[in-house]
């Protein structure tokens, strides 16, 4: 069985971490392995919904695998920059949630925040370990957390390696919702039919819109035209939705 699996549900396709061995460290294998699945996710139009998971309660995931030493022939980038430690970014174009449990720490938080929802079992501890243990590098996690985070909390998390829990982490808005490790695969799946039953490529347009520019000043956001909301305007789902609202009924999307 692969260290990755990836698999198609309906509207849904599910990326799961399956080396709860090793705590479902990203080896490279792994990490072409994602990389090939958010491509082909990416490129289905079926496809409008991502959940990201793992096996095993213990742990979400540690990170990058360093059993071999942190040099490494290539730069790992644990799924071609999705998450990325020094590598080129891969942006997802379709919903992503995550759903964590256990250890969720380094490279795995990482992963975890770049999911537009994450849901968290009781279970699920997050952290930044690198400095506490001497590593640090091109950290994406670093610059993601201190942007997701409220500043001070993720400042102490990355100078102590210092975790916080579920409950923490749903309290300072980083996660949506706690539930017992039971109910996790079927919450995930509860968000990704809410999101399911929106218009798929309007979802895309304004998850581009939403995040390319979130580091810009609003006045820059708001002059900004986006490719994907002008493809949408000419779209099938588009018209479907006038449609619908005029016929009082509840629209049937197509992705197209």
């Amino acid at each position: 069985m692969s260290d990755i699996e990836f698999t198609k549900d309906g509207h849904t396709a599910h990326v799961k971490l399956n080396r709860p061995q090793g705590l479902n460290a990203i080896t490279q294998e792994m990490d072409d392995l994602l990389l090939a699945a958010w491509t082909d996710i990416n490129d289905d139009p079926d496809i409008w919904t991502v959940i990201l998971s793992a096996e095993g309660e213990k742990s979400f995931c540690i990170g990058a695998d360093v059993s071999g030493g942190a040099e490494r022939k290539t730069r790992m980038a644990l799924a071609g920059g999705l998450t990325g430690i020094g590598g080129p970014l891969v942006k997802l174009k379709k919903p992503l949630i995550a759903a964590v449990q256990g250890f969720c720490v380094g490279g795995g938080f990482e992963l975890a925040m770049c999911a537009d929802i994450i849901v968290a079992a009781d279970t699920a501890q997050f952290g930044l370990p690198e400095t506490k243990v001497g590593i640090i590098g091109e950290c994406g996690v670093v610059h993601r957390a201190v942007r997701q985070l409220p500043h001070h909390i993720a400042m102490a998390m990355i100078l102590t390696g210092d975790r916080i829990k579920a409950e923490a982490a749903e309290r300072y808005g980083l996660v949506n919702e706690v539930v017992p490790y039971a109910d996790l695969a079927a919450t995930a799946q509860k968000w990704a039919d809410k999101i399911n039953g929106a218009s798929p490529l309007a979802n895309q347009a304004a998850k581009v819109a939403a995040l390319d520019r979130l580091g810009y000043p609003l006045e820059v956001a708001l002059m900004t035209k986006f490719e994907e909301i002008e493809q949408y305007a000419a779209s099938a789902d588009k018209r479907e939705g006038e449609l619908a609202a005029g016929e009082r009924r509840k629209p049937v999307w197509t992705g197209r």
